[in-house]
């Protein structure tokens, strides 16, 4: 299923992020005004194709409304397999004093929480992100945006089943991490030391009492004001920034 971009702010944006388009359509009756040129100057400078079309065309494609004369259709994103990821991070261990990390979301559906957890694997050294292929959010325009251009850079899978996925990386001699609020143990005082796949919930039910399950061990983040929990990419952040301060 295409992803469309829709709007001329939106369109320059995700050129300017570097999102990548497989073309874009034009209005056949959009007036040759500056963001129009603006858009026309940056797709020859990177050899994306403008086709013109009938209005009527941007209309049908539009889920918004807001097209504003122009569209642009984005490439699939270039998913991984599983066991790309888990090669990843053995390499990686190898030339890195036995650590890795692999991020594992658990039915996470917010795109721009995506990229934001995205950006935080990519700058702490993870080995790759594993998403399931079904009710998730998944890489779209937004997460390019979200993750300032890491998604560019952080291989990504998409699995069938977490709680699989776990027994598989834990084979592969991983420790399976749930960032939970629901855990008696604060993040400081779990061992994160070596492999470890950090495995993080959706954003209204947190990790599924399944895929808990299959977690070796599991932390929270000390709340001290009066606000109970943290955005999932908050947390997310300062888990992995954990792991790396231990393995440091």
């Amino acid at each position: 299923m295409a992803d469309y971009v829709e709007g001329k702010r939106p369109v320059i944006e995700a050129m300017r992020t570097d999102v990548p388009l497989k073309k874009i359509l034009l209005a056949d009756n959009a007036k040759r005004e500056p963001m129009i040129e603006d858009i026309l100057r940056k797709a020859r400078q990177r050899d994306i194709p403008v086709v013109r079309v009938p209005r009527d065309e941007l209309d049908q494609k539009s889920a918004r409304g807001s097209h504003q004369g122009v569209i642009a259709e984005t490439k699939p994103f270039p998913y991984v397999g599983v066991g790309d990821i888990v090669g990843n991070a053995n390499a990686y261990a190898e030339g890195h004093g036995g650590r890795a990390l692999v991020i594992v979301c658990d039915h996470i559906t917010d795109a721009g929480n995506l990229g934001a957890i995205i950006r935080s694997a990519e700058a702490v050294g993870a080995s790759g992100l594993i998403i399931p292929n079904k009710r998730s959010g998944r890489v779209e325009a937004s997460t390019y945006k979200s993750s300032a251009g890491a998604v560019a850079h952080l291989p990504i899978a998409q699995a069938s089943n977490v709680a699989s996925t776990l027994d598989r990386l834990k084979k592969e001699g991983f420790w399976a991490c749930a960032a939970t609020e629901h855990s008696q143990n604060e993040l400081w005082d779990v061992n994160m030391k070596g492999k470890i796949a950090l495995v993080l919930g959706n954003e209204h039910d947190g990790v599924s009492h399944l895929v808990l399950e299959h977690c070796d061990m599991a932390g929270r983040l000390p709340m001290m004001g009066k606000v109970g929990s943290l955005n999932v990419a908050q947390a997310a952040t300062a888990f992995m920034y954990e792991w790396l301060r231990q393995n440091w």
